[in-house]
């Protein structure tokens, strides 16, 4: 482990190895200490619709907001055990927002700067958000990853270019997959006491997906993984068809969907995919504020409609575990604005005795 006298940064590496032994003893050690061992909870009504348990860790109960903290923490992590950075340093990063929080917040905890660079389509909320973090964010053109101006390309020639900084990579640094075999797939065996059927995710790195998915073959492997994936992106094709292929259109939900096979990805036990279409997203995004209670983004929507589609494809009687990514605050403007969903052509899609609840 990297020799340094930064206490926070001993600390985040050895409380990352030690956050299950902290949870059970009821005191956490900040910000680091506190990422993971989130809430099982079980979905009543589409439960009841559809025979099994629709069962989602409350990913945005994680202290920055979302389950990419805990990617962020073991990219740092990752970072110091190589000893690619050290005391007042700089950690950069291609993110469509929710990893370039949680980075931001770890960074506070440990004296780093961070700098992150993000498509110009994502939402404010997430870039005001980064900018009250004290972040240096940089919005950049959307252009896909071929492209040498593409967000993550223009992120790492940054880094390059400084002393004593770090790329962090979310994308391909396997730190991320390993995030999850080492606390969420856990989580999942542990809280389902080991009666898990299926896992579906919607994939943008890739680390969630291949991690638990990775750890629950480990325990049994027969159980079902499956990726849940936005029109628009390849992930459907590729692991239905074994080609690169976009499905039709393409997605308002952010952060998931790809053009490519991530090194998170690749040699995931991925056993199959379905395509979820916006319209049922955004559909499920409002059930799940107005008859569960969740306030949450799309991609919790997308979650859960791909584990209903899931759960009808296994019958019956089995236990189907997705997550809830984040909370719908992120996406205020956008998701939930009338104007905005009617410029998609899906407020039609909302069940009409919820759509008084949109903004102007």
């Amino acid at each position: 482990m990297l020799k340094t006298s930064c206490q926070a940064v001993r600390i985040c590496s050895r409380y990352c190895q030690r956050a299950e032994r902290q949870f059970s003893e009821g005191v956490l050690n900040g910000f680091f200490g506190s990422v993971g061992n989130t809430p099982l909870i079980k979905l009543d009504g589409v439960s009841k619709e559809t025979g099994c348990n629709i069962l989602v860790k409350a990913e945005f109960m994680n202290p920055g907001g979302s389950v990419k903290d805990r990617a962020a923490l073991f990219l740092i992590k990752d970072a110091q055990e190589k000893g690619n950075i050290k005391k007042g340093g700089t950690v950069v990063e291609g993110t469509a927002g929710n990893t370039g929080i949680g980075l931001a917040h770890i960074c506070n905890a440990l004296g780093y700067k961070c700098v992150i660079y993000m498509p110009d389509t994502q939402s404010k909320e997430k870039i005001e958000l980064l900018l009250a973090l004290g972040a240096d964010v940089r919005p950049v053109p959307a252009v896909p990853f071929d492209n040498p101006d593409n967000y993550n390309h223009q992120a790492k020639r940054y880094a390059d270019s400084l002393d004593n900084a770090v790329w962090t990579n979310q994308f391909d640094n396997t730190a991320n997959r390993r995030a999850h075999f080492e606390t969420t797939g856990p989580e999942i065996w542990r809280q389902t006491d080991g009666k898990v059927d299926a896992v579906t995710f919607g994939t943008g790195t890739g680390g969630t997906m291949a991690g638990v998915s990775s750890f629950l073959k480990t325990k049994n492997k027969n159980i079902q993984t499956i990726v849940s994936d936005p029109q628009g992106s390849v992930l459907y094709n590729w692991f239905t068809k074994g080609k690169l292929e976009r499905s039709d259109g393409s997605s308002i939900t952010e952060g998931i969907g790809q053009g490519r096979v991530t090194e998170n990805m690749k040699g995931a036990p991925i056993d199959d995919a379905i395509c979820v279409l916006d319209k049922d997203a955004v559909e499920m995004t409002f059930r799940l504020l107005h008859e569960e209670g969740f306030f949450v983004g799309a991609s919790s929507g997308l979650n859960v409609a791909g584990a209903v589609a899931v759960a009808k494809r296994l019958g019956p009687g089995h236990n189907v575990v997705t997550c809830l990514c984040d909370t719908g605050q992120r996406y205020f403007t956008r998701l939930f604005s009338r104007q905005w969903l009617e410029g998609k052509g899906l407020v039609e899609f909302i069940p009409e005795k919820y759509r008084n609840s949109l903004i102007p």
